[in-house]
């Protein structure tokens, strides 16, 4: 199976960069930066509720991006309300939002009814029945059951920190048609030591959910290189630090492993430096523009 980039999904995309922030740090003048910078989309993380009124904002700021959810938490908005949101956002903004959904965080939410894989079919079970097209519909995927129920039921998966070797694997499983937008941390500072100790903080919540922690261990890293913040050889694979090259060298890998847009999440750059223009220096060093 070949692992390129296929272009007619990228273009779905917008392009092979997109950028995801949470939506608490989000808003129409930033997303209209980014459409200015050249990344082709923008993942609104943070588990944005049902109404979908970031993303909604977010579209109207902007006339090219794509805007996608990264992710709805299924046990925290009714399928219900996602169906009827979804429908009125493509209605408005056709081709532009995709929908992201997952289980999240289950040790936060209290659910207790239903296992994360059923609950994750009941759920596109109900937004198949209130007429949400399964080709605006994505999965947080890690593992190959999720993987495979995205490939089967949605347009594709949205996996969140991971590594080229989970993209190689996840699009093995998905096949050659669904899409593929795996999110990369990244840490933009020539610093090493400075750069994994900004990684770290950045890891300290993921370390302790159970859901990373399997991913991982599946990836091959051990109990002891999730341990104690983490081993170095553990946050130089799962976060992308360095130079602005060093860093669009690491997001080609998973362009060459089968991703069709990788999409930044910039936790740091350099000392003092604004998020924003720290995604100006990438986009110059990605072409992009």
């Amino acid at each position: 199976m070949t692992t390129t980039t296929d272009d007619s999904r990228t273009a779905r995309l917008g392009g092979r960069y997109g950028v995801w922030r949470s939506g608490l740090d989000l808003d129409g003048a930033f997303a209209a930066q980014v459409e200015r910078l050249g990344y082709g989309a923008l993942w609104v993380g943070g588990s944005p509720d049902g109404t979908l009124a970031k993303p909604e904002e977010l579209l109207g700021a902007t006339s090219t991006l794509v805007v996608g959810t990264g992710i709805v938490n299924i046990w925290a908005s009714p399928a219900d309300e996602a169906a009827a949101s979804t429908r009125r956002v493509l209605a408005a903004y056709p081709g532009r939002f995709l929908l992201g959904v997952g289980t999240g965080h289950r040790e936060a939410s209290g659910a207790k009814a239903a296992t994360p894989y059923a609950a994750l079919v009941e759920y596109l079970d109900a937004l198949a029945a209130d007429d949400v097209p399964r080709d605006h519909v994505l999965l947080a995927a890690l593992g190959p059951r999720v993987l495979g129920l995205a490939r089967d039921r949605t347009a594709g998966a949205h996996p969140y920190l991971v590594t080229p070797k989970h993209t190689r694997e996840a699009r093995d499983t998905l096949g050659t048609e669904p899409l593929l937008v795996p999110e990369q941390h990244v840490v933009l500072d020539a610093d090493a030591a400075r750069a994994r100790e900004a990684a770290r903080t950045a890891l300290t919540v993921y370390l302790g959910m159970a859901n990373y922690r399997n991913a991982w261990l599946r990836l091959g890293f051990t109990e002891d290189d999730l341990a104690a913040g983490g081993s170095d050889g553990f946050i130089d694979a799962v976060v992308a630090h360095g130079t602005p090259a060093q860093v669009a060298a690491r997001l080609a890998e998973h362009l060459d492993a089968g991703a069709d847009q990788v999409a930044v999440q910039l936790v740091a750059g350099e000392p003092g430096e604004p998020v924003e223009d720290g995604f100006g220096r990438l986009a110059a060093e990605l072409g992009l523009g």
